[in-house]
């Protein structure tokens, strides 16, 4: 989990998004009419960038059973006289039928169909309007008097490489780091190993058992130990000075990823380079405080899980925080990871001055420090109370 996972857990991420943007969506089409405005809209279907005409059916069975196949993600019908209707004036509805399950596919889909049927639309009314008599720039404003512009703020090609591949990584690293936290000082309690490396440092280890990992059978037990409040601490940072050191480089693998190859500036990659250290150096305290609090790997693991695990649906990110419930923003705000993908989106994304999220890189290194000190706390009782080893 300090080399190679990660790696791999990047890597992996980064090819999936490889193709930043959704284009070329399958859908069918159920062309009951062959006018010539319906032969328009098809063609204008077949161009559009995000989707492609896949193939006509004759009936609507035939398109189910591509649609439960997954062949195409929507079919297309354009009625009986849709032609007829539309030169007369009269209401010409065109059905679109999509598989709302795949919501990012549906989304896209229903923009796409939406845009080509209004584009043919308002050409199919200018027309009428410049056969009227009227000119082609005042038939363009009877139709439409009222334009919406529209000014997207930042990722205006809906990037997916941005919105979710750059924060996907964080999220995992974060959940990689809270596990090695957990289980780097849980396995010295489930092995009843915990003292040898404390008193070690203290000058102390002719005290201690055989060092080696003491099982159910042993008679030995291990003596409580009073170490000083620093010892331990600095003993903590040594156990987790390696794993420190690989989530630093596998942090400014990721910033370095959600950077490229847009221009931002350096103070803004290097204020998100940092928290994201900080968030993963939070990260292995809250696991350690779990597993020394209960004594216990499992329940440490546990508790790891099912505290980093969710945390990005929580993040804001997929799902708006605006729209969220109120327990649920609550338990939102609670969570690190929000905080941190904040401030990301904020300089990576938007563009925003650093001076804007440093109080949420504060409070990072903040919170880091008092997790660090309560895990030294907590590392001292655990040493005190050596009959709670071993528990699994």
């Amino acid at each position: 989990m300090v080399l190679w996972i990660p790696l791999v857990t990047i890597a992996l991420i980064w090819w999936i998004f490889s193709q930043s943007q959704v284009t070329n969506l399958p859908i069918g089409v159920i062309d009951e009419d062959h006018g010539a405005v319906a032969n328009t809209v098809v063609r204008y279907l077949d161009a559009s960038p995000d989707i492609y005409v896949q193939k006509f059916y004759h009936n609507q069975s035939d398109a189910q059973e591509a649609l439960l196949r997954r062949d195409i993600y929507a079919v297309v019908i354009i009625p009986n006289d849709f032609t007829t209707h539309i030169l007369s004036k009269n209401p010409a509805p065109i059905i679109l039928q999509v598989n709302a399950q795949y919501g990012t596919h549906s989304g896209i889909i229903q923009k796409s169909v939406q845009s080509v049927v209004g584009t043919v639309s308002a050409g199919v009314e200018i027309q009428q309007l410049i056969k009227q008599g009227a000119s082609p720039l005042q038939a363009a404003i009877d139709y439409s008097p009222i334009k919406i512009s529209r000014i997207s703020l930042f990722n205006e090609a809906t990037n997916y490489q941005q919105f979710l591949a750059s924060t996907v990584i964080p999220a995992l690293l974060h959940i990689l780091a809270m596990v090695i936290g957990a289980t780097t000082i849980g396995r010295e309690l489930r092995d009843k190993t915990l003292g040898h490396w404390a008193q070690f440092i203290a000058g102390q280890r002719q005290n201690l058992p055989d060092s080696r990992p003491i099982n159910s059978t042993t008679a030995i037990t291990p003596k409580p130990t009073k170490t000083p409040f620093f010892m331990v601490m600095f003993g903590l940072l040594g156990k987790y000075a390696y794993p420190t050191l690989a989530f630093t480089i596998w942090a400014a693998i990721s910033v370095g990823l959600a950077s490229y190859p847009q221009q931002l500036a350096l103070s803004s990659i290097l204020l998100t380079y940092g928290a994201q250290v900080m968030l993963l150096w939070l990260s292995f305290w809250l696991g350690a405080i779990f597993t020394l609090a209960t004594f216990s790997l499992r329940t440490g693991l546990s508790a790891t899980g099912f505290i980093s695990a969710p945390s990005y649906a929580f993040a804001g990110v997929t799902f708006p925080y605006i729209a969220m419930s109120q327990g649920a923003q609550y338990w939102s705000d609670l969570l690190p990871l929000t905080h941190y993908l904040k401030l990301q989106i904020a300089q990576l994304q938007m563009g925003a001055p650093a001076l804007l999220s440093l109080p949420i890189f504060f409070g990072l290194i903040f919170a880091a420090i008092i997790a660090m000190l309560l895990t030294t706390l907590l590392t001292r009782r655990a040493l005190s109370k050596p009959d709670r080893w071993g528990s699994r």
